[in-house]
This record gives structure tokens, C-alpha cells and sequence, in this order.
């Protein structure tokens, strides 16, 4: 723990160089400090808190105990404290307890952890980017918070102004992770355009986002198809990117994250609930706008929706 931690406080540091720069824009506020000014907070819903299960042996009496795997912003990530977690995973947690009138536990653990974790009842919950599938179903229930989407990004100054469907990436140099599903989408999308006659895709792979980075800048490639939610941090503290379009992580099926618990605790319905009544109030559209995580948002939370399929 203590060597990932070490490497995640080196690339928050990093990324924080490259924030404070004084070209950096400040459209949202994105903070990294461990008390920001602007936090949201929530008043509590009888209604919500009235459906935890009287019974439910909680790891921590008293409390939520939610794990949270501090990878990157901004989803998550370590404060300029190097010791509080903070970005949109965190704050849905602790937004989460308010609304149910519960204190939360943040606990730091490593991604591949959690589902040992959770099961053997280290934690209650785990708030980590965790996407529905049918195979997770079938352990642990779900109460969707977030879309799984990929992004098109490309420089700010790009005459691409919208990326929705394949032919969109006909004759493009589309830079995408090796051996990832955005990788397949891609693989997909040109052999659909291929067919049709049209111009191939040429797909670059780097081995770090600074060198991404530099290829889109310097036009050896037109666009980085990756994950959206870094994308979006990075183009929102540096102007340098913008979105052009979207894609389900599941494409062509929807795809949602969602607050992940053990099947049958009773946790899923409470948690559905106070994830709606966040919608409801506003407070989750104001932290979407927080974390410049809008394109991630979702209309109405819900309990185990049709997952994504077995492979």
C-alpha cells in the first residue's frame, strides 16, 4: 500500500505542477484541498434513512464504512494533504451519509481489492467506478450514481467539432489504450467504416498521458479516445482540450457505475434513494458541474438495472 500510495502522491504532485500554471483556466473549481470552501452538503431525508435495515451488522458501528480506490482525478484521488481522499467518488459518499443522517468512512484500498473486501465485511459499501455488470450482479448489488463513458477529446483549437458515430473517425489518427475496451470500440467503429468503403482509422498507443498529450498538441494525431472523466479534469484545468463526443464504456449496451454492495444486505434501496434524492434537490447536479463530470450524469438512480453482459 505504502509503494501505491507513494506512486499516486508523485502524479497528484505532477498534476498539480501543471494545474498552478498560469495559463490554467478555472471554469470549476476542482479542488484537491481537503477542506475546499465550496463543499456541498445535504440535509437528511426521513424517507431515505427509514429504509436502512434495522439489522444490518455495520462494519463500523455507527458509521458507513465505504471503500474508495484513490486512482486519479478527478474521481478520486489524494488531497494536497497526501492523507484525505477527495474528488466526485468521495463527495458521493459523504453526501450519500447526509442524506441518510449516517457519519461515512472513506478507506483508501487498492481497486483490485474491493470485492474480497466488501464481501468479507471489511466495508459496507465501495463508491470506485465500479460498472454494472451481470457477472458482479450476480455477488453484489448496485445503485447507479454515474454513466461509463469514453471521450473524444481533441485540441481546443480543432476544426472536429462533434465525434457521435463511426464514420466520424474515418481517415482519423485516434490515439486509445492498448488492450482496453475503448481499444475494441475503436477496432469496431473502423471495421463498420471499412465495409462502408471508408477511410481506415490509424490508432496510436503511448505509454504515458504526457506523451498523448504532445502527439495531440503537435497534430500527429486528431483525437485521444480514453476514459472521459480524466479527460475532462485534465480540459477543464488547462484549456488546451475540448470534448467532441461520447461513448457508453459498453457500447453499443448503456453502461452505469454504481455504489456496490453485498447482495441482499438491504443497503441497495437506501442507497438508490438518497442517490434521488440528490438528483432531485440539485446537489447532484451542482457536483457534476464541481468535477466537470456533467456528460456523466444520470436522470434518475436505480437499483440492479440489466448490467452489462457475461463475456
Amino acid at each position: 500500500m505504502t509503494t501505491r500510495k507513494t506512486f499516486l502522491l508523485a502524479g497528484t504532485a505532477l498534476l498539480l505542477g501543471a494545474i498552478l500554471a498560469p495559463a490554467a483556466f478555472a471554469q470549476t473549481s476542482l479542488s484537491l484541498d481537503p477542506n475546499p470552501t465550496d463543499r456541498l452538503h445535504a440535509e437528511k431525508n426521513d424517507a431515505a434513512a427509514a429504509l436502512l435495515p434495522a439489522d444490518h451488522k455495520w462494519a463500523k458501528d455507527g458509521t458507513i464504512s465505504i471503500a474508495i480506490a484513490p486512482w486519479a482525478p478527478p474521481i478520486a484521488t489524494y488531497a494536497t494533504d497526501a492523507t484525505t481522499v477527495v474528488g466526485f467518488d468521495p463527495d458521493v459518499a459523504r453526501l450519500v451519509g447526509e442524506v441518510l443522517g449516517v457519519p461515512v468512512e472513506i478507506v483508501p484500498v487498492a481497486w483490485a481489492d474491493w470485492p474480497l473486501g466488501l464481501a468479507s465485511g471489511k466495508y459496507d459499501a465501495v463508491i470506485s467506478n465500479v460498472g454494472v455488470t451481470e457477472e458482479r450482479k450476480e455477488k453484489f448489488d448496485f445503485s447507479t450514481y454515474r454513466l461509463g463513458l469514453h471521450g473524444f477529446y481533441v485540441k481546443a483549437d480543432s476544426p472536429i467539432t462533434a465525434i457521435t458515430e463511426p464514420k466520424d473517425i474515418a481517415g482519423l489518427k485516434v490515439i486509445t489504450g492498448s488492450g482496453t475496451i475503448q481499444e475494441k470500440i475503436i477496432l469496431q467503429w473502423d471495421e463498420l467504416n471499412q465495409k462502408e468503403g471508408l477511410a481506415p482509422v490509424e490508432i496510436q498507443y503511448y505509454d504515458d498521458d504526457a506523451a498523448a498529450g504532445l502527439a495531440l498538441a503537435s497534430g500527429r494525431a486528431d483525437t485521444n479516445f480514453n476514459p472521459n472523466s480524466t479527460q475532462a479534469y485534465h480540459a477543464a484545468q488547462t484549456g488546451e482540450t475540448k470534448l467532441v463526443g461520447t461513448v457508453s464504456s459498453g457500447w453499443p449496451l448503456p453502461a452505469e457505475v454504481g455504489i456496490t454492495t453485498v447482495k441482499g444486505s438491504g443497503l441497495a434501496e437506501p442507497f438508490t434513494a438518497a442517490i434521488n434524492d440528490l438528483i432531485d434537490t440539485g446537489l447532484y447536479a451542482q457536483l457534476l458541474e464541481q468535477w466537470n463530470l456533467g456528460a456523466e450524469g444520470i436522470d434518475v438512480a436505480k437499483t440492479n438495472p440489466p448490467g452489462l453482459p457475461k463475456p
